[in-house]
């Protein structure tokens, strides 16, 4: 699947799911949907995946 998709790294499924969960909250979605698509239990396993980029967080501040 991922020679299909032309990516030349290892990546393991963890890393597609964090790499998923990271751009649907760069997107605007908000944790608790992000949770469901994940089918988490906890928001905080879901928290684990999702890590806003600089871009992002400067955004955030920027409207403060």
């Amino acid at each position: 699947m991922v020679q299909k998709a032309g990516i030349d790294k290892k990546i393991s499924p963890h890393k597609l799911r964090h790499t998923y969960a990271t751009n649907l909250l760069n997107a605007g979605a908000e944790r608790v949907d992000i949770k469901a698509l994940l089918g988490h239990e906890r928001i905080a396993t879901t928290q684990i995946y999702t890590n806003v980029g600089q871009e992002q967080m400067a955004q955030v501040v920027a409207r403060l």
